[in-house]
């Protein structure tokens, strides 16, 4: 659907933004050929959060914010999605590039929370539909398996090809674990490149150790992950690839969360470029998610 349709009393659809998912916003709105509105937030001293939304919100509104830092993120847009509701919209779309909580999909210890199905369950419950980009699913298939509203997961595949593909025909396309085999062999495939995946094992929440196979002669490799935090499986992954050879080596992530001095930790294990979808804000973003999320969303509301 492109340009907005208009119905009395007011627009028919009407995009929002959290002031830190501003520019995505903006962004996509005008793929949309719809307005952009901004969503204020306002703390109290009690640590409460006010949020005000457009009067008229149009009868299919559509709310971006990605959920990195969730804590201090889902309440606001649980609050949003009421203010929105009670500015008219009849159905609401949740746009999160980043979505939270998906990997703790099992009780793995006693005494703790199923926390996928806690946060799918409140945000299912709050939005009509989610679109998101590459959630980290592990044993869950899809996302309509734990949420109770129409969900969108896109992949990330076809922009991390398009970039790869800059970097020359004698790339290999390298997945840190074998969980990650058939969203490697996808990119690959945009790619028209060979891929190969390591076999990782977890020491903790920084401690990885990662094996290749033999591998493809290639004069570079890029690592491609889903989500980097630590740094530590892209470090880890650099190094095996070094004592196997490939001395240029790159790396795409689609989620760039970097806790703090991950960077220092990649670039010190060699990775000679970094990049990431601008899921996330960050400084290394340097692959649009738009066309992802454009299409996405205009096949929901056509």
């Amino acid at each position: 659907m492109k340009g907005n349709k208009y119905s009395a009393p007011g627009p028919y659809l009407e995009l929002h933004s959290f002031p830190d998912s501003a520019a995505l916003g903006r962004r996509l709105a005008r793929s949309l050929g719809i307005r952009a509105n901004s969503i204020s937030v306002h703390q109290f001293p009690d640590g409460e959060t006010l949020v005000r939304v457009a009067p008229n919100a149009g009868k299919l509104a559509i709310l971006v914010q990605s959920l990195h830092n969730p804590n201090s993120k889902l309440i606001p847009t649980l609050l949003a999605s009421d203010a929105l509701r009670r500015a008219g919209a009849q159905r609401v779309i949740l746009v999160a590039p980043y979505l939270p909580y998906m990997r703790q999909d099992t009780v793995f210890n006693p005494g703790e929370p199923l926390s996928q199905k806690i946060i799918a369950d409140v945000l299912g419950r709050s939005f009509d539909d989610i679109v998101t980009i590459e959630p980290h699913l592990h044993r869950t298939h899809q996302l309509s398996d734990v949420f109770p509203c129409n969900t969108r997961a896109v992949s990330a595949a076809p922009i991390l090809a398009r970039w790869i593909r800059r970097l020359g025909r004698n790339s290999l396309v390298v997945g840190p674990d074998e969980e990650s085999a058939p969203w490697i062999r996808a990119i690959a495939d945009f790619a028209k490149l060979p891929w190969v995946v390591g076999r990782k094992v977890r020491l903790g929440d920084r401690r990885v150790q990662i094996q290749f196979p033999a591998l493809p002669k290639c004069s570079r490799a890029v690592i491609v992950d889903d989500i980097a935090s630590s740094g530590g499986t892209l470090a880890v992954a650099a190094g095996a690839l070094r004592r196997e050879g490939i001395s240029i080596i790159d790396a795409a992530v689609v989620h760039a969360i970097f806790a703090p001095r991950a960077l220092a930790r990649i670039r010190s294990a060699g990775i000679r470029t970094l990049v990431s979808c601008d899921t996330i804000p960050h400084e290394t973003n340097a692959v649009r998610s738009l066309p992802l999320l454009s299409s996405a969303v205009e096949e929901l509301i056509s």
